[in-house]
């Protein structure tokens, strides 16, 4: 079996670092980005050898990627604990980039795309469902973001009490519910709809208005109210 080079053995020009100097972070590959980030290797492997291991990992995805657990990236021989906190900063980093540039301060909510817009940074990628809640006020601007649950199965039950009980709080008008199919396919299903029907007769109770439910996956939406979804009361 040949003998790894170490990094120090690489010519300047080739190693990551001085690369990203002299060419711009641009002209790197993503296993050289993530060796930038993880630093070192182990005497058995550099550590852009690593971070191609952690790529093939999630079949060469970035978004796979940053969807993995901090315990499955340490599957990978010579990522730690270090190295797998390290990796997972910077894709959180980058998540909270996008949703800066999705904002929607001063701007009011006029149709489902601008719910997607705002959410899909948080939502891209992820292996399991989550459900988060916008609050929104008379004139539909957005007085804040929450996640309500986050399940592990294909579906997830929304903790009702705290989006009640934060929509007061809040002092909103309306609420758009949004969550996540990993499977790709943003089409509810009758579970969906029936967990709808039952955030909007909660609401109604209180004289709040459920404005909207988008189910997003990676690349595209699903709008209850844009299909006119009307939800009778037995789902």
């Amino acid at each position: 079996m040949p003998r790894t080079m170490k990094m120090k053995e690489w010519s300047l020009g080739e190693r990551p670092r001085e690369k990203m100097l002299e060419r711009g972070p641009e002209s790197l590959s993503h296993a050289e980005l993530l060796a930038i980030l993880m630093r070192t290797g182990t005497g058995k492997k550099n550590v852009v050898e690593i971070a191609q291991e952690l790529l093939q990992a999630a079949d060469g995805s970035l978004v796979s990627l940053s969807a993995l657990e901090i315990g499955n990236m340490q599957a990978v021989d010579g990522i730690g604990p270090d190295k797998a906190v390290t990796v997972t900063a910077a894709f959180e980093l980058g998540r909270r980039l996008m949703e800066e540039r999705s904002r929607l301060d001063g701007l009011s909510i006029t149709h489902a795309r601008m719910i997607y817009r705002l959410m899909i940074p948080r939502l891209k990628g992820l292996t399991h469902e989550e459900m988060w809640a916008i609050y929104l006020n008379r004139a539909n601007y957005v007085l804040g973001k929450e996640r309500l649950s986050s399940g592990s199965g294909s579906s997830t039950s929304s903790d009702l009490t705290t989006l009640l009980r934060h929509a007061l709080d809040r002092k909103c008008s309306s609420v758009v519910i949004v969550h996540n199919h990993p499977s790709g396919n943003p089409v509810p299903g009758r579970s969906d709809l029936r967990e709808t029907a039952r955030i909007k007769e909660a609401l109604g109770s209180l004289g709040l208005c459920l404005m909207d439910h988008v189910v997003v996956s990676d690349d595209k939406y699903y709008s209850f109210t844009d299909e006119r979804v009307y939800l009778a009361e037995d789902f």
